[in-house]
């Protein structure tokens, strides 16, 4: 049986260099994962759900504004802790860490303009160090899933890849009938016998030669295509809470879950 990888050491690469053209009315003046969730960025909602997986080692792949990002690590301490600074000397004393992410984070720069495919191969040359395996996600995704569940799982099947797959929820209501007479409504169920996508993978090392610096490789495209082409994805099935915010309703219903206390991802 292979030992399962400890998360603690597995590297988790987040793709956060898109234009995210579809919530122009928010990133028009910062990245898509600085949009706030109940003022906090999605991103650190993301990290914060790896983190209570156990994962702690980040890689950032930045690009379109990438200057949000990195501001906004390089003074973590400072904007969450008490500090005095000397102004003459400019020297800062933190006087405590008032918060709780004990995280190693790397920004890494992947190209204004460069598809998601072309981000990870840069970033994994540069990061990956002697890890055997990684994850990768979008910043723009959250889910209730069982993240190390999901590196268990990778590890304990030999194939190359593993991606979450998630229920897609439908456009539009279904009505359950029995003749005339409506049994159940509801608005948006999920189509629980569909699997896409859900953006959160584990890969071996391997994956590597899948991808290409080349900035138009998108990793959805011959990337994935080819890994399924060759029986080397899996896929770690999840019913439970998934969202993407692609839009501003979706920001919209995201924040309304995060103000209940009751957010599924921090459960």
């Amino acid at each position: 049986m292979p030992q399962n990888p400890d998360p603690s050491e597995v590297p988790v690469f987040i793709l956060c260099g898109g234009l995210g053209t579809r919530l122009k009315e928010e990133t028009e003046f910062r990245p898509k994962p600085m949009v706030p969730i109940g003022g906090r960025p999605i991103l650190w909602h993301i990290m914060r759900k790896y983190a209570k997986c156990g994962f702690r080692r980040f890689v950032l792949c930045l690009g379109y504004k990438s200057e949000y990002i990195k501001s906004y690590f390089l003074n973590y301490s400072s904007m969450n802790s008490d500090f005095t600074v000397n102004l003459k000397s400019n020297a800062l004393t933190v006087h405590s860490v008032d918060h709780d992410q004990d995280w190693d984070v790397t920004l890494t720069f992947t190209g204004d303009l460069n598809m998601t495919g072309s981000r990870i191969a840069q970033a994994v040359e540069r990061h990956l160090g002697s890890a055997e395996h990684m994850a990768v996600t979008y910043g723009d995704g959250l889910t209730d899933a069982d993240l190390a569940g999901e590196l268990a799982f990778h590890a304990a099947h030999d194939k190359i890849g593993t991606v979450l797959g998630v229920n897609p929820p439908t456009r539009f209501g279904e009505l359950k009938l029995d003749g005339d007479r409506v049994l159940e409504f509801d608005e948006k169920p999920a189509l629980v016998d569909n699997w896409i996508n859900g953006g959160f993978f584990f890969f071996r090392r391997a994956f590597a030669d899948y991808v290409s610096q080349d900035e138009s490789c998108v990793l959805e495209q011959q990337p994935l295509r080819r890994l399924a082409d060759d029986g080397q994805l899996a896929i770690f099935k999840h019913a439970g809470f998934w969202a993407c915010m692609d839009t501003q309703r979706d920001r919209d219903q995201l924040s309304e879950l995060w103000e209940t206390g009751d957010a599924p991802w921090q459960r």
